[in-house]
């Protein structure tokens, strides 16, 4: 049996992403049946159990953002440096190269999963419930919720907000609850968790492009024949294609939605941008110091 999961909701593009590997995988005669869960939050499971049930083999194949693992695998942080991606295609190009080589190389050395690809994971921006934020001290004595990543946290305390990490099935709870007043996601998961029921204010910012690993148990990878190895490379090869298609398509989908449902968007020229840049200068340098200059240039091109 193959087991196959995510955690996100059926309109979301990585469950749609997720679907069309296993669809292609059944299509070109994957050998076992196929089970597979769209979002295990809906079992009681949080995102995290999942990343473990696949690194032990119980499941898979999954998703998971690139800042659950960076504590482990440093070399992840290249994907987490602050305001360093403009152009999504380029990030991902580079990802298909040598990055990617790299990447994949030290996730495998460090853990025990395997990297299949790389999701688009879009570009992040800000939200909020209490007030438009266009210049850091915006940000000054709001809570914000952000994923479990150390750049990612230092970062927005750095931009002037004090930042918390939960996991993602407890996103809308603590938002409910107003554990936290801010959030920060990509457009897809704002309008796909519904944040604009409790968030009134978006400021579009791009501080950090998001990155997915789509990921397998290096142990079961190793087990896999030439034949298994090429029909899944098939699948994921054809499954990143459509994710990475949807992604760029849906931050005009989500912004056409928000305008029609009345969010205060403040669009990246009606923000003070460079005191953003500023306020993380440091984070951003101290990072950078810690990363493999061959990986900087392969990613960055600087």
């Amino acid at each position: 049996m193959l087991r196959i999961a995510g955690y996100q909701g059926p309109s979301s593009i990585l469950t749609q992403g997720l679907a069309c590997l296993v669809k292609t995988l059944k299509i070109n005669g994957w050998k076992s049946d196929i089970d597979w869960i769209p979002n295990v939050t809906e079992h009681q499971e949080k995102a995290a159990d999942l990343f473990v049930s696949i690194e032990n083999g119980s499941r898979h194949i999954g998703y998971m953002a690139s800042g659950y693992l960076s504590a482990r695998v440093p070399e992840l942080e290249v994907l987490e440096l602050p305001f360093t991606v403009d152009n999504r295609e380029t990030a991902l190009s580079a990802l298909d190269r040598s990055a990617g080589e790299i990447l994949t190389k030290a996730v495998g050395q460090k853990t025990g999963f395997h990297v299949l690809g790389f999701w688009d994971n879009g570009f992040r921006h800000l939200s909020n419930a209490v007030r438009p934020i266009q210049h850091p001290t915006d940000a000054v004595g709001l809570k914000i919720r952000t994923l479990d990543s150390t750049l990612y946290r230092a970062t927005l305390d750095a931009i002037g907000f004090q930042a918390l990490t939960s996991d993602v099935k407890d996103l809308v709870a603590w938002i409910q609850q107003d554990v936290v007043q801010a959030q920060e996601n990509p457009l897809t998961n704002y309008m796909g968790f519904e944040l604009w029921k409790h968030h009134a204010y978006v400021s579009l910012t791009h501080h950090f492009y998001g990155v997915l690993l789509l990921v397998c148990p290096k142990a079961w990878y190793n087990t896999l024949d030439q034949e298994e190895r090429q029909l899944l490379a098939h699948a994921v090869n054809t499954s990143t294609a459509l994710q990475r298609q949807l992604a760029a398509e849906q931050d005009a989908v989500a912004l056409a939605r928000m305008n029609d449902i009345g969010v205060n968007v403040l669009t990246k020229d009606a923000l003070d941008i460079q005191a953003f840049h500023k306020c993380v200068k440091s984070i951003s340098l101290n990072a950078r110091a810690q990363i493999p200059k061959e990986l900087i240039a392969a990613y960055l091109g600087s």
